[in-house]
């Protein structure tokens, strides 16, 4: 079995560096994924790894002259 790693929204929100408030809200709208266990809420770092990857832009090649 693989492990997988779960992440509470307070540290995911540091992970990405954004408030817990905004991770709400994507929850809400179905933004990111999450796993219930029981009446806690936890995000996967897989989802994490996910955002970062979706919002990287690369950086251009230099002009060769």
């Amino acid at each position: 079995m693989t492990e997988r790693k779960l992440l509470t929204l307070k540290e995911a929100a540091v992970a990405l560096s954004l408030s817990e408030k905004t991770l709400w809200a994507w929850r809400a709208r179905r933004q990111i994924g999450i796993v219930h266990i029981g009446r806690s809420v936890r995000i996967p770092e897989a989802e994490i790894e996910r955002i970062i990857a979706e919002g990287s832009v690369p950086a251009l090649e230099p002009e060769v002259r």
